[in-house]
């Protein structure tokens, strides 16, 4: 009987002993989760500019970013829960002028709630749609160009702007943090400037002429001295269509310039490029690029630097491995 009576005395303590951790640990959990809840919020629509954001805020604020790797910006939607969270957010960082089409409604909404926004692309002295060099304009003609990314010195006028927004508008960062962050970045984003220059020096003046499946590289180009001879997709956005006619006029304007080299984004179907290939004799390079999203995780542009380096190095092996950039 005593042993029996030890016994329970002993399940009774190992009970209280449970419950007593149980309450500790569901005390903790709510302390995190309120910790968690409690924490600043950064939504950023597109990925280069949600990694961009990633490297100015570190650890002091939430980032989420809304738009998928390989994704489109131009056609990209949000969820319910997605809507939502840009307008519970302490700051929405966008790219604008027009690029996230399917988006930029959700993002006005947060903007009427009180929400914070900051519109990267208007903040950067964006150029406008302009004739293509072979003299055929593009749609759109004279519309802000959203793709300054394109422009590594455009985006590091873009981080420097982030990192201010931040400072001013999510409480509870550390100032010294977000500024130690973002002169970190800017110091790469420098030596990418000097690297894509360096690099683009291979390729001599008259071969620095450029087809792409839609124009994209307006900023590049005029960063670094290329011609754009026009593009499949005569328009700054994908979800444009091309006509028999605008393909006629763009192989016309390739075989003038000596171009044999279409550049085709990454995200798309290589369908469009590759109707030139038939119409220009069959001895037209195809080469990929990561224009306007980046990748997953290891394949190959999963940050907007390794996105700008990736594109250069195929822009200057394109454009140096035969005469006539063929």
């Amino acid at each position: 009987m005593r042993g029996t009576k030890r016994a329970r005395v002993g399940i009774a303590r190992l009970r209280s002993l449970l419950v007593g951790l149980l309450a500790l640990t569901t005390a903790a959990a709510a302390t995190a989760c309120a910790a968690t809840d409690d924490r600043a919020r950064i939504v950023v629509t597109t990925n280069i500019l949600g990694d961009v954001t990633r490297q100015i805020v570190g650890d002091e604020a939430e980032v989420t970013v809304l738009m998928k790797p390989n994704a489109d910006p131009h056609s990209f939607g949000l969820s319910a829960v997605q809507a939502a969270e840009l307008e519970g957010a302490d700051l929405v960082v966008f790219n604008g002028l027009g690029l996230e089409e399917n988006v930029l409604r959700h993002v006005d909404a947060a903007r009427e709630a009180g929400v914070a926004t900051f519109e990267a692309g208007e903040a950067v002295d964006p150029l406008t749609f302009h004739a293509s060099d072979d003299g055929g304009p593009a749609d759109g003609a004279g519309q802000p160009d959203p793709h300054f990314w394109t422009d590594p010195d455009r985006m590091r006028k873009a981080a420097g702007l982030m990192a201010d927004q931040v400072v001013e508008h999510v409480d509870g960062v550390d100032e010294t943090a977000i500024r130690a962050n973002a002169a970190r970045y800017d110091s790469r984003l420098a030596e990418l400037s000097t690297w894509m220059a360096d690099s683009f020096d291979r390729i001599p003046d008259d071969e620095r002429a450029l087809v792409t499946n839609h124009h994209v590289f307006g900023y590049l180009a005029e960063r670094f001295g290329f011609r754009v001879i026009g593009a499949v997709i005569p328009s700054g956005t994908t979800l444009a269509s091309p006509s028999s006619s605008d393909l006629r006029s763009l192989t016309r304007a390739m075989e003038r310039a000596g171009v044999r080299t279409v550049f085709a984004d990454s995200s798309q179907p290589k369908r469009l490029a590759e109707v030139l290939r038939t119409e220009l004799g069959g001895d037209v390079r195809v080469i990929e690029l990561y224009s306007e999203s980046l990748t997953a995780k290891g394949e190959g542009a999963d940050t907007y630097l390794r996105m700008m380096r990736a594109n250069t190095t195929a822009m200057t092996d394109g454009l140096t491995a035969s005469p006539g950039g063929g």
